[in-house]
Parts: C-alpha cells; sequence; structure tokens
C-alpha cells in the first residue's frame, strides 16, 4: 500500500468517527429535559404605534 492511500483510509476514518461522535453528542443534547423559562422571568414590553399618531407627531 502506498502513503498516499494510507493517508486516505486514515482521513476517513478519521472523518467517519468524528461523525458519530457528533451524531452521539447531538442526541445527548436532545434528550436533555428542556424545560421553559417561568413567565414571571420574561419581560414582554407590548408596543403599539398607530401610523396616524405617528405622523401627527412628526408633523408638529
Amino acid at each position: 500500500m502506498n502513503r498516499s492511500k494510507l493517508i486516505a483510509i486514515l482521513t476517513g476514518a478519521i472523518s467517519v468517527i468524528l461523525a458519530i461522535a457528533y451524531l452521539i453528542l447531538v442526541q445527548l443534547l436532545d434528550y436533555r429535559d428542556m424545560k421553559p423559562a417561568p413567565i414571571s422571568q420574561v419581560e414582554m414590553h407590548a408596543i403599539v404605534a398607530d401610523c396616524w399618531q405617528i405622523d401627527k407627531v412628526t408633523e408638529v
């Protein structure tokens, strides 16, 4: 076996190992129990703007 063929097989094997490790990591992270943030900690600011009112303010 010449050197270039050996390097190609080695890099291919490393690539497959990394791909399998990535899939395992994604599966582990996907199975975690993710709870949403409590509503009391989420700040929601409602901004209601009427275009007619904005035009009146810019004209003054």
